[in-house]
């Protein structure tokens, strides 16, 4: 049985990660060094995309098994380890690893097969019982601490995450926050700042947007994205007139969805690391979506404790 809330609840998985493409080979791309980090920072992006948190799982090893990446995950609470198993079941989890995995590695696709797995016991059999699938990663407890390179790796992706919202050109204030922000600051070094900006009177850390965040505005945005768009341009030349109104033509069959949708695929493309939440934040603001930015920092969604 899982344990009570007297002691911790922890749990082990094993996530298989394939390309389909022959010409991609995970293992050989996490080997070579120029291109373990892109690969990494991909992995633990998507994985902050599944559970809602940088904290919410932790990577322990990543096996290279030829055609196979094998990563090793350990969860510390069970809402956490839920959520990534409604994101794994959806498929959210293989379109936001492939996102990354696209932008990190500057490829033009990175199709993907997954598997998880705990033990003996395969999980893409018998996802539709969640409690089930909890119960078999709780039962299989990590068997290692986090293996030494991963800690490097770690470390570095939290200094350059820090590093590239510094060149960030939208005025932010350096500071450490009181509150954890979703960024945690680099464990050997308690100077490192964090780079936040300040939305009702809350701070959060300033990221680089996510798929997450891309799919929520196209989905809720509505017809005000033209009206986003337009403070977007005042700072983005990809955005210049007159892309909007083309994007509106070229996809006006597709519907508001997909309109929102290449918009902000555009200014993400063309701003690369400098396509932050703030710059969002800010041009929903601007246009009175404060509800939209309500939603993308999370504001509105109780915490799921279940």
């Amino acid at each position: 049985k899982m344990a009570g809330s007297s002691s911790p609840w922890i749990g082990s998985a094993y996530l298989f990660l394939q390309s389909t493409c022959k010409t991609i080979t995970l293992p050989s791309l996490y080997e070579s060094s120029q291109k373990k980090p892109s690969v990494f920072k991909a992995l633990k992006l998507a994985l902050a995309d599944s559970t809602g948190s940088m904290n919410g799982v932790d990577m322990l090893k990543v096996h290279c098994s030829h055609p196979h990446l094998i990563v090793q995950l350990k969860f510390c609470k069970q809402g956490t380890c839920r959520r990534f198993l409604q994101s794994y079941r959806e498929g959210t989890l293989q379109k936001s690893l492939q996102s990354h995995l696209q932008l990190s590695l500057a490829l033009t696709t990175v199709p993907l097969e997954m598997e998880l797995k705990t033990g003996s016991e395969h999980l893409d059999n018998m996802l539709k019982d969640e409690d089930h699938c909890l119960e078999c990663i709780y039962r299989e407890k990590p068997d290692r601490l986090r293996d030494e390179e991963i800690t490097e790796l770690e470390e570095s992706f939290k200094s350059l995450t820090v590093h590239q919202s510094i060149n960030n050109n939208m005025v932010v204030k350096d500071c450490t926050p009181l509150s954890p922000p979703s960024l945690p600051p680099s464990q050997g070094s308690s100077l490192s700042p964090q780079v936040t900006f300040i939305f009702q009177g809350q701070e959060f850390v300033n990221r680089t947007l996510l798929p997450d965040d891309h799919q929520k505005f196209a989905k809720l945005v509505s017809k005000k994205w033209k009206q986003v768009g337009r403070s977007l341009q005042k700072s983005c030349r990809a955005l210049r007139d007159p892309v909007i109104d083309n994007l509106a033509l070229e996809y006006d069959r597709e519907g508001l969805y997909e309109q929102a949708y290449q918009m902000l695929l555009r200014f993400i493309q063309s701003e690369g690391k400098k396509a932050t939440i703030a710059r969002l934040i800010s041009a929903l603001e601007e246009n009175g979506l404060i509800s939209l930015a309500e939603e993308l920092l999370g504001l509105h969604s109780s915490e799921d404790l279940s």
